[in-house]
């Protein structure tokens, strides 16, 4: 059984989560309305990774005999002034899920919570590979500038990308 204040962090989470699949769809909307169909490819493949993790995270709750009480998600932004400032956004958005993450492992350890913690580790190696491929999109996009050419091309690049749900 969860501890209510494991049980609490976990459901903040989830609407963590799910913010996240929200703002990466809007991420969406903002690369096709600019024309970087390859952009808005890459972010609708994050949209499934983080329906994901909420699933999972709402998975776990339940079979630890929690209650997930889902709450409302605020309004994603829906403008990015640039493709760089976009990914920057992201960037920034991925650390502040990391934290979120690193807290609830805390919170975890202090109420010796130890399956939570176990269960959580697939989190935080999620989120070093999060950060890590959103910082060479982002390194990518500051070498580019305002080179057409390599937009298009990192656009190509990024189309490539596919959803792959994890091995259960």
């Amino acid at each position: 059984m969860l501890k209510t204040k494991v049980a609490e962090s976990l459901n903040s989470q989830i609407n963590a989560e799910l913010y996240s699949s929200c703002l990466y769809l809007s991420m969406e909307s903002y690369f096709h309305s600019v024309s970087l169909s390859g952009f808005a490819t890459w972010m609708r493949v994050q949209v499934q990774e983080e329906l994901l993790h909420a699933m999972k995270l709402y998975d776990f709750v339940g079979s630890r005999g929690g209650r997930v009480v889902l709450e409302a998600i605020a309004k994603p932004d829906a403008d990015w002034e640039s493709p760089l400032a976009a990914f920057a956004h992201v960037l920034r958005h991925e650390e502040g899920i990391t934290a979120r993450i690193n807290n609830l492992m805390d919170i975890a350890a202090s109420e010796q919570d130890h399956a939570t913690k176990i269960f959580l580790q697939w989190f935080v190696s999620e989120q070093v590979e999060e950060e890590a491929g959103v910082s060479e999109i982002l390194s990518k996009l500051r070498l580019i500038r305002s080179d057409s050419s390599g937009l298009f091309m990192l656009d190509a690049e990024l189309g490539k990308r596919v959803f792959v749900p994890p091995a259960p």
